[in-house]
């Protein structure tokens, strides 16, 4: 794998990554939680956006892999004083790092970057675009809950997955549009009509698009993913007003009750407790919140070892450039 940057990958590709993301989780269950693969090895993060829980988790995938890592953010970078972004990566490049973590608000940015520096690249969420590793860990914690130990060499067939929101907006809906269809997962799109983007459904993203949320409910599906509203993307379309989405699409304590026992409710993060999503969902015991984040310290360390691991074989280059 030379970069990553989209989660479009062939369904091995992606379960090679998850089944090495299983490897990785076990360090986390040590005392002393490193492992000298990427010794003398240097990873910078580029967050051009805010980040807690992407920066973070790359930070600490880095350092447990034992890399040397630097959080560069673009507020106090040469960019916040005009500086491109070819520019900037490549002064960076000419320091002699080994890879680059980037987080921009421009789709497209990453593979920009890919092409302009020799390094590899990670694309840590790209606009509107794709967050390909968010894609990766959400498979990750959902095929751990559904298989448990098991997991291994596994992918999701059969597994139904609705993903409500505001998906115009969302990279993390996108990219598991993506990736998990290609793991066998049937995944439908839920939300408003002004956040749907145009032409979501079988002639566009391959996936079901529709607006009715209790409709699907009434499906059971296995998984449902919450997605926070981005009020900051919003540019003027006839958005819901807060009464209206919880009306419609909010995961209520009502709903919550008809999912039904065994359904996984998920959430990326951060949450709009409230608003997108309930606090006893978002608390409940079928809610992965929380293992998502900590399955983002495995994947995200699966990806670097894939990346920049000299004694690592090249894989399948599907999900990357």
């Amino acid at each position: 794998m030379t970069h990553l940057l989209t989660a479009a990958m062939p369904r091995d590709a992606a379960i090679a990554l998850l089944d090495l993301a299983e490897d990785m989780h076990q360090i986390q269950d040590r005392q002393v939680k490193k492992l000298p693969a990427l010794r003398g090895r240097t990873v910078v993060n580029l967050f051009f956006e805010d980040s807690t829980r992407t920066r973070s988790s790359f930070e600490i995938a880095g350092k447990w892999l034992s890399a040397d890592v630097i959080n560069v953010s673009g507020k106090g970078s040469s960019a916040s004083k005009g500086e491109s972004l070819r520019d900037t990566g490549l002064t960076i490049a000419a320091m002699g790092v080994d890879g680059v973590v980037v987080r921009s608000g421009s789709s497209g940015a990453p593979a920009l970057l890919a092409d302009w520096i020799g390094r590899p690249v990670v694309n840590a969420g790209d606009g509107t675009h794709e967050h390909p590793t968010q894609a990766l860990l959400d498979a990750f914690a959902l095929r751990r809950r559904i298989h448990g130990d098991a997991a291994r060499g596994k992918g999701l067939d059969g597994v139904r997955v609705a993903i409500v929101g505001d998906i115009a907006h969302s990279r993390v809906a996108r990219s598991n549009a993506l990736l998990l269809p290609a793991l066998g997962a049937e995944v439908t799109l839920v939300g408003p009509p002004a956040f749907l983007p145009p032409g979501a459904g079988p002639t566009r993203l391959g996936v079901r698009a529709t607006t009715d949320l209790d409709a699907v409910i009434a499906e059971r599906p296995d998984a449902l993913m919450l997605l926070r509203v981005q009020l900051e993307r919003q540019t003027g379309a006839v958005v819901p007003s807060a009464a209206e989405y919880i009306t419609g699409w909010s995961l209520t304590d009502e709903r919550l009750a008809r999912l039904g026992d065994e359904a996984r409710i998920m959430h990326p993060g951060p949450m709009n407790r409230g608003l997108e999503i309930s606090s006893r969902a978002a608390d409940a015991d079928a809610s992965t919140i929380l293992e998502q984040v900590t399955a983002g310290v495995s994947v995200r360390m699966a990806v670097l070892y894939s990346l920049l691991a000299s004694d690592h074989p090249s894989s399948a280059d599907g999900g990357s450039r």
